[in-house]
């Protein structure tokens, strides 16, 4: 009786490399891709926290404005233009690599203005800031 032998004959290993090429093909450009959109999204939740930030920012100065707590017990940041949107922040400044276009005017108490906030990779986004004045 002779032996059998077992194991993948060179066509099938070639149609298997030939597959894994196609789909390899499809799938870097996707990969790629999701550089750009993985940046944006950076600078979209950047804008989104600094808006946020701002929100709270204003209520607190509204409380203090209407006696309802010091400035002591609830501390916030006088902001009268776009470039003071970074203090808002956890640490207190914009993240590296981020920068914000300057307005022209001062923002009084409870004004809005928009902002751009620019990126990593030149990426953009806007975001309404609000004036406070008062604070720390």
């Amino acid at each position: 009786m002779g032996k059998q032998q077992s194991g993948f004959t060179l066509i099938e290993l070639v149609a298997v490399i030939v597959i894994l090429g196609i789909l390899a093909a499809t799938a870097v450009p996707r990969f790629v891709n999701l550089q750009d959109e993985a940046s944006q999204a950076a600078v979209n939740g950047v804008a989104g926290s600094i808006e946020s930030a701002s929100a709270l920012n204003h209520a607190v100065a509204v409380a203090v404005a209407a006696g309802l707590t010091t400035v002591g017990a609830d501390p916030f940041f006088t902001v009268d233009d776009c470039d003071d949107a970074g203090k808002l922040l956890q640490n207190g400044a914009l993240p590296t690599g981020y920068s914000i276009a300057t307005g022209a005017e001062d923002l009084t108490a409870g004004e809005t203005r928009t902002c751009t906030l620019t990126g990593t990779n030149s990426k953009t986004a806007t975001f309404v800031i609000i004036g406070a004045t008062g604070g720390n």
